[in-house]
């Protein structure tokens, strides 16, 4: 006789049901909006991470720039090592909740073509970075 072990399936009802906070990575470095490109690229290089969330004098998420947007900006025409990161940011957002659907947040990275979303909370403190698993 042989045995079988079995193993539960992952059923689509729970694979739909997974919200943002369970696949979210912690919130990794935070900087304030006034720093300029030159001091986040270092601060970014030190932390050895793709990214930093960005955050205003009242501590509240702005949005998340990566390296790849600090060297663009930085190798821009208009670049002076006067440019602080609320100058590249434009517009806040995206941003996700830690109660959205995967599906949901999946979709929303998809149309704003971005690799990285920040998760925050009712306040728009900075809670975590849904990221694409590379």
């Amino acid at each position: 006789m042989t045995f079988v072990q079995m193993q539960p399936r992952t059923t689509n009802a729970i694979a739909v049901g997974r919200t943002v906070a369970d696949a979210m990575e912690t919130a990794g470095p935070q900087v304030c909006d006034d720093m300029t490109v030159e001091v986040a690229l270092s601060v970014m290089a030190s932390a050895r991470s793709g990214h930093l969330l960005v955050c205003d004098d009242s501590g509240r998420c702005t949005g998340l720039v990566t390296q790849t947007q600090l060297a663009a900006a930085r190798d821009g025409s208009a670049y002076s090592d006067r440019v602080r990161l609320r100058d590249i940011l434009g517009d806040r957002g995206p941003f996700t909740s830690p109660v959205t659907t995967m599906a949901e947040a999946g979709h929303m990275m998809r149309y704003s073509d971005v690799d990285a979303l920040p998760v925050v909370d009712e306040h728009g403190s900075a809670l975590g970075v849904l990221a694409l698993a590379r």
